[in-house]
């Protein structure tokens, strides 16, 4: 919270930018660099985006969205770091068993999975996003493409992610606080399992991409978001917080939610995830294991040009994100610009942008 009070202001320094042919000054601050603030991503998307051009296969990708009921929600947000890891677990498993099946695919899968932790409304809504390609990898060693409309019936694959999922749930060592604390009692907790059970969790697989380009630019979307960025907030008034939400319930229609500064600041704080803990992760052919030689093999199987991987410059990445060169003087266009690093006691270090 201290480091996106703080971002880009005088509190963490900054630099000043001085042109040497026309005057012209710009004043910079830094980043806060925390991932959960809505300024600091921007940047770091377009570093992973570039990082996973590589990745990318010429066939049709899947996007499969694997949600928990909501009475789950609370015990998930008391035991965050060990549920996280199940959901991720849970989710991974389901579509490497059933893909490996050869009454639906029988392939290998290499799939990468994001978690979400919030709906629209920033309520506490955890839920992970997975990015999977329509074929896998046989046995043998060949491709095997997937119906072109159709990857994995979605009934199946809800029904074995709620088996995994409450089975490492029964196994998990958790910590049960204030309305869970009946759960504590074995009896209790077998009651609630077994109402779990009887739930259908939701699984749904959107229709697949038009292409790899489109992959791309949709992975970027989920990958760094954060809660809800500043666009979305419309006012701040009377120690009141108005934000724009989609109502996926009444179909999908933007509206305008008010809630007090206090209850804004709660909600976006439960989306603050636990120290060190990885919300983007790669499986199957994308794990580091002998990832190199399954993505070239993938790759000639699915005729997927390959082309030679140069890693963008930071200043090739703001170029795209700004639409203008940053080496250039926007007064006068002169590319003959300093710097001058360091504000407040520390003595100014001055270097020739290049």
């Amino acid at each position: 919270m201290s480091a996106i009070e703080q971002c880009r202001t005088a509190d963490l320094g900054g630099h000043k930018d001085v042109c040497n042919e026309c005057g012209y000054t710009r004043i910079s601050y830094n980043s806060c660099r925390n991932r959960h603030c809505p300024k600091c991503q921007t940047l770091s998307k377009e570093r992973w985006i570039d990082s996973q051009k590589n990745n990318l296969l010429d066939v049709g990708y899947f996007h499969v969205v694997f949600t928990i009921p909501d009475t789950l929600k609370t015990l998930i947000f008391q035991n965050q770091k060990k549920l996280y890891t199940i959901l991720f677990k849970s989710a991974a498993e389901t579509l490497q068993e059933l893909s490996s099946d050869k009454k639906y695919l029988g392939a290998k899968l290499g799939f990468t999975s994001i978690l979400h932790t919030w709906g629209q409304n920033l309520m506490h809504h955890p839920h992970l996003h997975c990015i999977v390609p329509g074929g896998g990898l046989n046995s043998i060693g060949k491709w095997v493409s997937s119906r072109k409309k159709f990857f994995l019936p979605v009934k199946v694959l809800s029904r074995k992610f709620r088996g995994k999922f409450l089975y490492y749930l029964k196994q998990a060592d958790l910590s049960f606080y204030g309305q869970l604390d009946y759960l504590s009692s074995p009896t209790s907790f077998n009651n609630f399992l077994s109402q779990l059970y009887k739930k259908e969790w939701i699984v749904y697989c959107k229709p697949p991409f038009k292409n790899a380009f489109c992959v791309v630019e949709y992975l970027g979307r989920y990958t760094h978001r954060v809660a809800i960025s500043n666009s979305r907030i419309l006012n701040l008034e009377n120690g009141n917080v108005s934000f724009k939400w989609r109502d996926y319930k009444d179909a999908n229609k933007w509206k305008a939610m008010t809630v007090s500064a206090d209850e804004f600041i709660r909600r976006f704080l439960t989306h603050i995830l636990p120290a060190r803990f990885m919300k983007i992760r790669h499986y199957g052919l994308l794990g580091n294991r002998n990832k190199t030689s399954k993505l070239s093999l993938c790759k000639k199987l699915t005729g997927t040009q390959v082309l030679p991987f140069k890693k963008a410059s930071t200043i090739q990445l703001i170029r795209k994100i700004l639409g203008e060169d940053a080496l250039k003087c926007p007064h006068c266009g002169s590319d003959k610009l300093s710097r001058y690093m360091g504000f407040g006691n520390a003595p100014p270090i001055i270097t020739q942008i290049a």
